[in-house]
């Protein structure tokens, strides 16, 4: 990963509907959470609607208008996992 990258993970439904667990993905601006879903949706679209989704920053739970940073690592889950 590259300071022009996010390392994402996905967890439970959303790694069994992308089909991945984790991806670097180019970022190589800061991008608010709520445009980076929109922009998860159009390359996964059965995560629609993916503003449902809950996002993590380098391990802490976050709201769609925080900014993603190229070089962090994004969390992608769903409202409400199992352990």
């Amino acid at each position: 990963m590259t300071g022009t990258t996010i390392k994402v993970l996905y967890f439970a439904q959303v790694a069994e509907l992308t089909r991945v667990r984790q991806e670097d993905w180019p970022l190589p601006a800061p991008i608010r959470g709520a445009d980076w879903l929109s922009q998860l949706q159009a390359r996964y679209p059965q995560l629609a609607p993916a503003a449902r989704l809950k996002l993590a920053i380098n391990q802490y739970h976050v709201a769609h208008d925080c900014l993603i940073q190229p070089g962090d690592e994004l969390a992608v889950f769903e409202p409400v996992t199992g352990g």
